[in-house]
């Protein structure tokens, strides 16, 4: 895993840096350390990486700027900061976790852990996704999103009642941990927002689909048909 950490705080950025080495272990591949967001933008410009620690006060600078200058990048952001009434805002701006200072080990094991553990994603979910369009940054509100399919390492967002599609950088299993309870997974190249489907089709062969309000018919995997079945029926989204 390839992390950067953005912190203006020298001690602070050692403690972080020592704890992600910790807690990732063999998985950690290259650890970035930045104390401006000059440095980071322009590292970030030139090199892929994973993972984002960001701290929200950088020298007086504010951190948000970076993550509306990187929003369609593939990465996932966890934002550090002893500002907590920014928490709603900076999942908005979908970020993965929010950790509030002072930063402890555990706190930053538990935020980590939801890169691979999809049950642990947050229950705000992000309020925009933010896709690159005629090189420019275009957001899309979640609220707008129907369903989602897998483009190899990318991601088509479909929107309601819209047939224009939008392509995502960072894979459907990425998004899926950013968006709202709404979002199941269906099948391993669909999510679907479940308040947009009108019913469930089963068909010969144990096949199963879920038709969209608007008549769009995807499929649904057979192991995770009665999971969805069960969400449909109690849904309270």
């Amino acid at each position: 895993m390839r992390v950067v950490i953005v912190e203006d705080e020298p001690l602070l950025q050692q403690r972080i840096a020592r704890f992600t080495r910790n807690i990732l272990g063999k998985k950690l591949t290259h650890l970035g350390q930045f104390l401006t967001l000059s440095e980071a933008e322009d590292y970030l410009a030139d090199n892929e990486v994973d993972l984002l620690l960001l701290d929200l006060n950088l020298q007086g600078q504010n951190g948000f700027s970076l993550l509306q200058n990187q929003l369609a990048k593939a990465f996932h952001t966890i934002v550090i900061s002893a500002y907590s009434d920014k928490a709603i805002e900076a999942f908005e701006y979908g970020v993965l976790d929010f950790i509030a200072k002072p930063l402890e080990e555990h706190r930053l094991a538990k935020a980590l852990a939801k890169l691979t553990d999809n049950t642990l994603r947050s229950h705000y979910g992000c309020r925009y996704l933010s896709v690159k369009k005629h090189a420019a940054i275009e957001l899309i509100e979640v609220a707008n999103i129907a369903w989602l399919k897998a483009d190899g390492h990318y991601s088509e967002i479909h929107l309601i009642n819209s047939e224009e599609i939008y392509l995502h950088s960072k894979s459907i299993e990425k998004i899926q941990l950013l968006l709202p309870e709404q979002f199941e997974r269906i099948h391993r190249s669909y999510v679907v927002n479940i308040n947009q489907v009108a019913r469930l089709l089963v068909e010969s062969g144990g096949r199963y689909f879920a038709q969209l309000r608007d008549n769009t018919q995807l499929p649904i995997g057979r192991t995770k048909y009665l999971a969805i079945k069960s969400h449909i029926e109690t849904k309270k989204y």
